[in-house]
């Protein structure tokens, strides 16, 4: 296997794990409100709903000292070291990049970061999780 497929994997591997970040912060916050009005226990678990708060405080706190994500540098630097345009990858990649890539001004995402932030938050007064 030669240096760029290598390198072109990671970066798609990278982008997949960014996706399942984003999915897990969204719909985890979606399947907690479902979980209260369905009474599913398993929604109230501390280690999970620690996980998720922990996850969008770091969200937030990198908009709000204007931080590009961790994740997005690497997989960039992987597919310059391809010598590929940045996200000029597979269709799977490209495609899940149409999603997490898209274009608004910086204040947008620090307002709606924060806002759902709050969310989270508000979510742990809402549906209280169990030790």
């Amino acid at each position: 296997m030669n240096d760029r497929l290598v390198y072109l994997l990671a970066a798609d591997a990278i982008l997949v794990t960014h996706f399942l970040f984003i999915c897990f912060v969204v719909f985890g916050l979606l399947l907690i409100l479902i979980g209260r009005w369905r009474a599913w226990t398993w929604v109230r678990n501390y280690r999970f709903r620690l996980a998720h708060l922990f996850a969008i405080a770091i969200v937030v706190l990198q908009s709000w000292i204007g931080m590009i994500c961790p994740l997005t540098i690497w997989e960039m630097d992987l597919r310059a070291l391809a010598g590929e345009q940045v996200y000029a990858g597979s269709f799977i990649a490209h495609w899940i990049e149409q999603v997490l890539y898209y274009r608004a001004p910086d204040w947008v995402f620090i307002l709606l970061y924060t806002a759902f932030g709050g969310l989270v938050v508000a979510s742990w007064f809402c549906v209280p999780p169990k030790k």
